[in-house]
C-alpha cells in the first residue's frame, strides 16, 4: 500500500492553496474527494487563463492531480445529508474558504461529529476562525503585504515586491496538509477527532522566523538587501558576472577561504577586517567593493566550474525553463506526465515529498463531476431510487 492509500478526505477546497496541500497527500495515495459546486461551475481555478479551455485549465491541472471530483451543493439541505454521508466514510474535512465560512457552512467539528466521532476537521483560511479578520478574503499577495515579506523584498530603494512565486499559498498548504495528518494520527489513537485552524496569516508570520526573533528580542529592523543579500551573512547573495549573474554563500569560514582563493584574492583573506563572520557583516560594504569586480572578470560558467571544483555553494540564477532542463530534475524524476482528453500529454512537477521506495501516484486531475457515481453508488451505496431523490431535493444542483 502507499503511505496515505488507507485515508479519505473530503476536500471543499478550490483555487491554489488548499488543492496545493491536499495534492501532495493524494499524491502519496490518500483518495481526495473534492467538493465542487455546481451552482459555481466547480472549482473557479477551471477557469484560469491562459492554457485554459471550457472547464479545464493547466492551472487547474497544476493542483488537483490524483483527486477525484463529486458537484454538491453543500447549501440545500439534500446537498449537506450527502456531505454527512461522505464524513462517515472518511477521516478528515479539509476547506480552504474565509474564517467564518466553516461555520456557516457547518464543517467544523461540533457540526459533523455526530455523523463521525473521529472526524478531522481541518481549515485554511486567509486570517484563521479568530481575531478582528476572520471574514476578510485573503490572497497571497495580501499576505505578503500584511507580514512584512514586501519589506524585506527587492533591492533597496525599489518599490514594494513580492515573491515570484504564490509562497505564503504553497506554504500555507502544507501547514494545513500537516496539521490534518497530525490530527488523524491523534484521531486515531485517541478515538476522537478536532477542529485544525491553520491560516494563510499564521504560516507567512511563522516564516518571519529569526527576523522576528531579532526583532521582537534585539530591536533589529529588518530590512532589503542588494542583490537579494543575507541581512548577516556575507558573502551571501548574488554576484553579476561578466554574461550574468550567480549566487555564492559563504555560511561557512572555509568556504570564504576557498572562495578568495578561486578569485585569487590573498590579501582579503588575511584581511582582518575580513577575519570572520563578524567582521564581514561590519565591513560588508569594504569587502564587496573588492568581491563585485572581481567577479566581472569572467563568465558565469567559468566561475561556477571554478567554484564547484573548489566546493564553494553556488549555483547559476536560472529561468523557470533552465530550472526544468537541470539534470538534477531528471534524475530526482521531479517530471511527471499525465494524459489529457482536452491538453493531451500535460506536464508537472511531482511532489517533493517522498515517502519510501514507491514512486509518486501520476493521475491526472478530475474532470467537474467525473466520479459522482463511483462516490455515490460505490462507496455510499445509494440506488438508483436514492439519487434520483437526492438531485429532485437540489443536492446536485442539476440531475447527474
Amino acid at each position: 500500500m502507499r503511505p496515505l492509500e488507507d485515508i479519505r478526505i473530503i476536500a471543499v477546497e478550490q483555487y491554489g492553496a488548499g488543492p496545493f496541500g491536499s495534492m501532495h497527500l493524494a499524491d502519496l495515495g490518500a483518495d481526495v474527494i473534492k467538493i465542487e459546486d455546481p451552482h459555481g461551475g466547480g472549482d473557479v481555478s477551471r477557469y484560469i487563463p491562459p492554457h485554459q479551455s471550457g472547464e479545464d485549465s493547466l492551472f487547474f491541472e497544476a493542483f488537483n492531480r490524483n483527486k477525484r471530483s463529486l458537484s454538491l451543493d453543500m447549501k440545500s439541505a439534500a446537498g449537506y445529508a450527502v456531505f454527512l454521508d461522505l464524513v462517515a466514510h472518511a477521516d478528515a474535512v479539509y476547506s480552504n474558504l474565509r474564517g467564518d465560512i466553516p461555520e456557516r457552512l457547518r464543517l467544523r467539528y461540533a457540526d459533523v461529529k455526530d455523523a463521525n466521532p473521529a472526524i478531522v476537521c481541518c481549515s485554511l483560511s486567509g486570517f484563521g476562525m479568530t481575531g478582528p479578520k476572520r471574514t476578510a478574503p485573503a490572497y497571497d499577495y495580501i499576505l505578503q503585504g500584511i507580514a512584512g515579506w514586501m519589506s524585506v523584498t527587492g533591492e533597496p530603494g525599489g518599490p514594494p515586491a513580492k515573491s515570484g512565486l504564490s509562497l505564503v499559498d504553497y506554504s500555507g498548504g502544507y501547514v494545513a496538509a500537516l496539521a490534518l495528518m497530525c490530527g488523524i494520527h491523534a484521531a486515531r489513537r485517541d478515538g476522537v477527532g478536532m477542529d485544525c485552524d491553520t491560516s494563510l496569516f499564521d504560516t507567512a508570520m511563522g516564516m518571519l522566523t529569526y527576523l522576528a526573533t531579532w526583532h521582537l528580542t534585539a530591536g533589529d529592523t529588518p530590512r532589503r538587501t542588494a542583490h537579494s543579500a543575507h541581512p548577516s551573512v556575507v558573502p551571501f547573495q548574488n554576484f553579476q558576472t561578466a554574461d550574468g549573474w550567480i549566487v555564492v554563500v559563504c555560511a561557512k569560514q572555509k568556504f570564504f577561504e576557498r572562495l578568495c582563493d578561486v578569485l585569487e584574492l590573498p590579501a582579503v583573506k588575511s584581511d582582518v577586517r575580513f577575519a570572520d563572520f563578524s567582521a564581514r557583516c561590519t565591513n560588508a560594504r569594504e569587502l564587496l567593493a573588492v568581491l563585485e569586480p572581481a567577479f566581472m572578470r569572467k563568465p558565469a560558467a567559468a566561475w561556477l566550474t571554478l567554484l564547484e571544483q573548489a566546493g564553494v555553494p553556488s549555483s547559476p540564477v536560472n529561468t523557470i525553463e533552465q530550472a526544468l532542463a537541470e539534470p538534477q530534475t531528471a534524475a530526482r524524476d521531479l517530471i511527471v506526465a499525465v494524459e489529457h482528453p482536452v491538453f493531451g500529454t500535460v506536464r508537472g512537477i511531482a511532489s517533493p515529498v517522498r515517502v519510501g521506495d514507491e514512486p509518486p501516484l501520476a493521475r491526472r486531475a478530475p474532470r467537474r463531476n467525473e466520479h459522482a457515481d463511483a462516490i455515490l453508488r460505490g462507496l455510499l451505496g445509494y440506488d438508483d431510487a436514492r439519487i434520483a431523490a437526492l438531485a429532485a431535493d437540489g443536492a446536485f444542483g442539476q440531475p447527474l
